[in-house]
């Protein structure tokens, strides 16, 4: 498997499990195989003998690489820096480094720095950060390096992905499939995205035509395809667990739990956990999943307040939309993203805002899927100015050059509030955070200087805004 596991399992074969051995996840197992204690190359050679069933799921030997042109670290430069750690301290394959020299990458973020020395020596992590710091390239430099660096040489069939990642939202999980995109684009390795709202047939048809190295999913999806048998994790080698807080709140826990089982016992596999808050309850999760983990935390007052200039503006009820109707229009606010905290709230202002001649395009839940996908898609190219969103809808977008985040009202939950932030002033860039207090929601300030600590200076909105 994965390297160093081999090591574990041979040595520490006696540690507790924290799930029953590892079965397709729903039912009586559909298959016969031996033990995951084998080392993969000869589990899966033992496979191809007796697998017969499963519906004539195909199979294929193992990958050769691509006859491109050869490629040298050489050719990406990059000085050593004190208190910086580049990637070319790290070893990671050719392949990889190629991927990460396109993508303009040089330094380590302090996640990665602090992570990667340890997961890519087969290490299970649990990481305490929010988005923007990085950690999702952190955790896919983990697992294209181990996948790269431990070939199957043996035959491997369809549906049976080596590597998972599960997210709690759409969004969320299309954005970490893109960004694997980029980063494998020079390797021979495969990604499928597995999320609701869109079509079913579609994604099976990805999943059982290609050999799939990584799976990137929402939960609910992810059980749709183990239901019908038509995908296995009993060959998951490295499993990550993104934003295991939120999967809480949304109350997708029970099904990653089902999840989990599905895949081999924890010795035997890597596990990554990230999460923004480190409650009771994810510190219980964390002991259940992962094994002899080491523990990073991100601070999120160095996230938040570090690239985005704060500011809170006291406002009536009255007055939010003619200072959100002005501000959208000045020369500065090139790429504005609203947050509101329900479904009904987001709709009314996405419809004021066209009914005002203002571009803009809406996320929540109640959208369907691919409107969604393709609204984020004007939106990046700039077709839209202003994105109005839901917490939930906004976890997965990650869009350069965002130049102003407003909240037009104040998260009930702090946690959202750098979320929220932290969709500006992302990639050393800097980016502008106004937040609307008024007599419904100014309440709400204290905890989120809590949670920051420090305190937000707030003032009336400039003149300008409010004519």
């Amino acid at each position: 498997m994965i390297k160093s596991l081999v090591g574990r399992i041979a040595g520490k074969g006696s540690a507790p499990q924290d799930h029953a051995p590892a079965s397709s996840g729903h039912g009586t197992p559909p298959r016969h195989e031996p033990s995951h204690k084998a080392p993969a190359a000869a589990q899966h050679a033992a496979d191809g003998e007796g697998r017969g069933k499963g519906g004539g799921r195909r199979r294929r030997g193992g990958k050769a690489k691509a006859g491109a042109a050869p490629w040298s670290v050489d050719e990406f430069q990059v000085d050593p820096k004190e208190g910086e750690t580049r990637f070319h301290d790290l070893g990671l394959r050719d392949e990889l480094m190629q991927a990460i020299a396109d993508l303009g990458f040089k330094y380590c973020s302090p996640i990665q720095a602090s992570i990667l020395p340890h997961t890519l020596q087969g290490s299970d992590a649990i990481g305490k950060a929010q988005t923007g710091t990085g950690k999702t390239a952190a955790f896919l430099v983990t697992i294209f390096n181990d996948l790269l660096c431990n070939p199957i040489e043996a035959e491997r069939f369809v549906g049976e992905p080596r590597a998972l990642v599960i997210a709690p939202t759409r969004e969320l999980v299309m954005q970490i499939a893109q960004d694997a995109e980029d980063l494998a684009r020079h390797c021979d390795l495969q990604v499928a995205t597995l999320i609701g709202g869109m079509d079913y047939q579609k994604q099976l048809n990805r999943l059982h035509t290609t050999v799939i190295d990584l799976v990137v999913a929402t939960p609910g999806r992810l059980l749709d395809f183990m239901s019908r048998r038509d995908l296995y994790l009993d060959h998951v080698e490295i499993l990550v667990l993104d934003e295991a807080d939120r999967m809480l709140d949304m109350g997708f826990i029970p099904q990653v739990k089902r999840i989990v089982r599905a895949t081999p016992r924890r010795e035997d596999r890597q596990t990554l956990l990230f999460s923004a808050t480190f409650t009771q309850d994810i510190i219980n999760l964390s002991e259940q999943w992962t094994y002899e983990p080491i523990t990073i935390e991100i601070e999120p007052d160095h996230v938040a307040t570090d690239s985005v200039d704060q500011k809170v503006y006291l406002v009536s009820s009255e007055q939010r939309y003619r200072v959100l109707n002005n501000l959208v229009r000045s020369d500065d606010a090139t790429s504005v993203i609203v947050f509101a905290n329900r479904r009904d709230q987001v709709r009314r202002l996405h419809e004021r805002l066209r009914k005002s001649g203002i571009a803009a395009g809406i996320l929540s839940g109640e959208i369907p899927q691919a409107k969604r996908t393709s609204t984020l898609a004007q939106f990046k190219e700039g077709k839209i100015k202003v994105l109005v969103a839901t917490d939930v809808a906004g976890r997965g977008i990650h869009v350069e050059g965002v130049s102003h985040v407003v909240n037009y009202n104040l998260p009930e939950d702090p946690e959202d509030y750098v979320h929220r932030i932290g969709r500006t002033g992302r990639a050393g860039a800097t980016g502008v955070s106004i937040s609307f207090a008024s007599e419904d929601d100014a309440f709400l300030l204290p905890d989120l200087e809590a949670l920051l600590g420090t305190r937000l200076e707030c003032t009336h909105p400039p003149a300008e805004l409010l004519v």
